[in-house]
């Protein structure tokens, strides 16, 4: 029979989440540390709800601790990875959670609300993927989950939300990217694309199952690209929508 080991068990690894104050970002973190990881909660203005979510990290029996950081700047990105490394240890594995969502048609939205989003969603996961690849690229380990969106994997028209979409298949580019640049260095670079997480306000009345992707559906398969088992699996993408966008 086949050594197959499908239980995440990242004891002895670090793992540090952007946008895991609140929400989706929160619910991965505290996976991840269920799993006996490490844990580094990342925020840029939720410092109270950073904290909480720290402290119920550690309920897990492992470290956490709480960084601040705006993913958009670059320093600030390097200051918080120093901050991870010395408080906890090197970072082994990054999830890429950040992503401000507006609300409104590509032509009343601002541009000041166009750059937010771009640089958000993408210039964030392109600056803290930059900033661990060394470390990782030295211990010839490392995991690295980006963030999409289902409806990002196909060139159907999005008038609304557009700078969103837009910076989302820029970020599954740049996943398959990274996990080419990587292939030879023990790191595996994959996305996961849900379209909507419980909670949401969009209506899903007419969605598979008549509901949106519960939190478990978008972290299963996180954790299965964070074990050895996902090994020779990178610039890959699991869309969690249900079937949504499959055709007939």
């Amino acid at each position: 029979m086949a050594d197959i080991n499908l239980t995440p068990t990242l004891d002895g690894r670090t793992a540090l989440v952007t946008g895991s104050a609140k929400r989706v970002g929160r619910e991965v973190l505290l996976a991840l540390a269920d799993a006996g990881a490490d844990v580094a909660v990342h925020y840029r203005q939720s410092g109270e709800a950073a904290a909480a979510t720290a402290e119920t990290a550690r309920e897990y029996d492992v470290a956490a601790t709480t960084v601040q950081a705006d993913v958009t700047v670059p320093d600030e990105v390097d200051t918080m990875i120093a901050r991870c490394e010395t408080e906890l240890d090197t970072i082994d594995i990054l999830v890429n959670a950040v992503g401000p969502l507006p609300q409104g048609r590509w032509d009343e939205l601002s541009l000041a609300e166009w750059r937010r989003t771009i640089e958000g969603c993408l210039y964030g996961t392109y600056l803290c993927t930059q900033a661990v690849l060394p470390t990782m690229r030295d211990t010839h380990w490392g995991r690295i989950i980006n963030f999409g969106v289902a409806d990002a994997r196909d060139d159907r028209a999005v008038p609304m939300n557009f700078p969103y979409f837009a910076a989302k298949k820029a970020v599954l580019l740049f996943t398959r990217t990274v996990a080419y640049d990587t292939q030879d260095n023990g790191i595996t670079v994959n996305a996961v694309s849900p379209f909507a997480v419980e909670n949401t306000v969009v209506d899903v009345s007419g969605y598979p199952r008549g509901r949106p992707a519960r939190f478990n559906d978008v972290i299963a398969p996180i954790l299965f690209f964070c074990t050895d088992a996902a090994e020779y699996i990178s610039g890959q993408n699991i869309a969690i929508d249900g079937g949504r966008l499959q055709e007939a």
